[in-house]
């Protein structure tokens, strides 16, 4: 068996396999974000108020989290297209599940699933970087990093439009049937990747402990990305519900700043060239301070449309860029050991998110939009503050120290 996927050839990243791997991510994380727009349909339909309407979100984003810390890494061991077609079929059922549910309690568990299932761009982004050649990574990377970055801001616009002309339970019934398609587009044109890591499940968790010890580049980027989708999160929950009480409007509005925001995602691209030529410590210096400044607009903005717009394009720009520039650092760290890096990486990124999702809830049922912007204040500060004191370390890591 090790010498038959020995002499296997690496397939190669052609531009037909990159489009479909954009494409794809970008469609199956849309999965993660339909239900923002919805929540406060949703809350009316099961007679809930916001916070625990709020934690179909939160959940989803554990789910995901939870799908990557034990799934993920499998990418390591078994054969990606295979662990990919599988998951996504259980990411089918488990929209349907999500569509038909009864009560907020089976909807929440509903949507742990989705969110576990769906975890398919942290396994396509690495084998992205796997397949790219050294000098083109961050490029590659920024391309399909782009089309997942539009389906996270593209999907609450098609979300807020469902909800509102036929019912939140006909966007995940549509969502299944997008996958469908994405699972035959996947199984008949993507290639398939050998693993390369030869032990145990066991050891294989074990040794995500060891590269955390090891690399503290991952720990760095690791908390920096948390902290910063814990403000793209805590934004984006609440959106819908500063929309229905200052300016009362439906899902559909929520949704159409989706649009507003995929400028931002747009720019995935060029920050990935960017990344490749630029140093990746002054690059994410520049990107947290545009989430700072993102939600200092915000704070002045709870009663202005054209302030909201502003402070979006800004925020999901910050972002989606220092997103960008973690996975260029780590991805070059380890190449045998890039699905356990992403998972990682990934695994602390959604966890930052469902605090976000909760922290905001929480702050919007006590002290409304000031409260949330005052939490995305204080976790971009953090985020910066971290990046900062990490200076030195980084340097080392830059020099081979």
């Amino acid at each position: 068996m090790a010498s038959a996927t020995t002499a296997l050839k690496q397939p190669e990243l052609t531009t037909t396999t990159l489009w479909v791997m954009a494409i794809a991510t970008g469609l199956i994380v849309a999965n993660l974000y339909y239900n923002q727009p919805l929540l406060d349909d949703i809350a009316r339909t099961f007679h809930v108020g916001s916070s625990k309407a709020g934690q179909v979100g939160a959940l989803t984003q554990l789910g995901y989290a939870t799908g990557m810390l034990f799934i993920a890494p499998l990418a390591d061991m078994l054969r990606r297209k295979r662990l990919i077609v599988i998951c996504l079929a259980l990411a089918i059922l488990s929209l349907l599940l999500t569509a038909v549910s009864p009560s907020i309690n089976l909807l929440i568990v509903a949507s742990f699933f989705v969110g576990i299932f769906s975890l398919i761009p942290q396994l396509l982004v690495p084998m992205t970087a796997h397949l790219a050649k050294p000098e083109e990574r961050g490029s590659k990377i920024g391309f399909v990093m782009s089309g997942l970055l539009l389906g996270i801001l593209l999907s609450r616009t098609i979300s807020g439009f469902i909800g509102t002309h036929y019912g939140w339970r006909a966007m995940f019934y549509i969502a299944a049937g997008i996958m469908v398609v994405i699972w035959l587009l996947l199984f008949f044109l993507l290639p398939e990747v050998e693993p390369e890591y030869k032990g145990s499940y066991k050891a294989l968790m074990r040794s995500l402990v060891t590269l955390v010890r090891e690399a503290p580049a991952l720990r760095i980027a690791s908390i920096r990305g948390a902290l910063c989708f814990a403000c793209f999160s805590a934004f984006w929950t609440t959106l819908t519900f500063l929309l229905k009480d200052n300016f009362n409007k439906g899902s559909d509005i929520a949704g159409l700043f989706g649009l507003v925001g995929a400028f931002g995602a747009l720019a995935a691209g060029f920050m990935g060239k960017l990344s490749d030529k630029m140093d990746a410590y002054k690059l994410s210096t520049f990107t947290l301070l545009l989430i700072i400044i993102s939600f200092v607009i915000f704070i002045f903005s709870g009663n202005s449309i054209a302030g909201l717009i502003i402070g979006v394009i800004i925020l999901d720009m910050g972002v989606q860029a220092t997103h960008i520039s973690n996975q260029s650092l780590i991805f070059a760290l380890k190449p045998e050991a890039r699905n356990r890096i992403n998972t990682v990486y990934m695994v602390t990124y959604f966890i930052g998110g469902g605090i976000g999702t909760y922290l905001a809830s929480q702050a919007w049922a006590s002290y409304k939009w000031t409260g949330v912007c005052t939490v995305g204040i204080a976790l971009s500060l953090t985020a910066t503050i971290v990046h900062l004191l990490s200076h030195k370390i980084v340097q080392k890591i830059r020099r081979g120290v």
